[in-house]
């Protein structure tokens, strides 16, 4: 059993090299957003902090000023839990000092409750696979993306999968222009019987932004515009997973304009 194990650490350790490598060389290509990686700064974030104070005008300025002066810079900041008066801010900063000294800096600020630390988004959801399209086939689609997550997340890995049925052009186009704006979103799988007009448009922009396009094969243009075309959506949510993951020998670049 301790062999097994070994075993299956060193392979994990050679996939997870494999996968670096294959993002270097991504990265040294160019192209279009074939990346599957986080963003620098979601890479980068070193300490993440869960901030309970008052919800009023200026709360947010004294908070940012005082991390400023510490010459932290933030990656991510979001509003949560709203209510009686009160909000928590949740920070994640990189190029942080003295982490002991900024916190003790922002619980003496009037109107702050409490300061606590928390592990990073994307410690613990890490990238994410963004599902779109009508629900038969998103549900398809996320059988075999999550089985696949899975094999990774045990060695590792942190890839969780988000999903939504929409039907109709605005509906599909604005979603899927929304997904270059979530934190951590590295793929969109689209799901559907019918896509075209300005979804494809759309497809197209947001792979100029980085996130790597699947798109089960159908009538429309999005075909087109997508980097991979999958037929049976179970082996599309599994090959979305696979072209993300660090441990995964399989690198979308090589793949892109192909049909399966």
């Amino acid at each position: 059993m301790r062999l097994l194990l070994d075993g299956r650490g060193e392979r994990a350790d050679r996939g997870r090299a494999e996968g670096q490598a294959r993002a270097a060389r991504r990265g040294r290509r160019g192209g279009l957003g074939l990346s599957g990686e986080l963003p620098e700064v979601h890479r980068n974030a070193t300490l993440a902090l869960m901030v309970r104070g008052s919800d009023a005008p200026g709360s947010l300025n004294a908070l940012t000023r005082v991390i400023y002066e510490h010459g932290a810079n933030i990656a991510y900041v979001d509003i949560v839990d709203r209510k009686d008066g009160l909000s928590t801010v949740h920070f994640e900063l990189d190029e942080v000092g003295d982490r002991e000294a900024l916190i003790r800096d922002l619980e003496r600020l009037g109107g702050v409750q409490t300061v606590d630390q928390a592990p990073s988004f994307a410690k613990v959801f890490g990238k994410r696979i963004i599902v779109v399209g009508g629900g038969a086939q998103v549900g398809q689609v996320v059988v075999g993306a999550v089985s696949e997550a899975d094999r990774h997340n045990i060695r590792g890995e942190k890839i969780s999968v988000d999903t939504i049925p929409l039907v109709g052009e605005e509906n599909l186009s604005n979603a899927v222009r929304a997904v270059a704006r979530l934190p951590r979103a590295v793929a969109l799988v689209l799901a559907g019987a019918l896509m075209g007009g300005d979804v494809a448009e759309a497809v197209y922009e947001i792979r100029e932004k980085g996130i790597i396009v699947l798109s089960l094969n159908m009538p429309g243009r999005v075909t087109e515009a997508a980097d991979l075309v999958v037929t049976d959506p179970v082996q599309c949510g599994v090959m979305a997973v696979m072209a993300v993951a660090d441990t995964a020998r399989f690198d979308i670049e090589r793949q892109r304009g192909q049909r399966y």
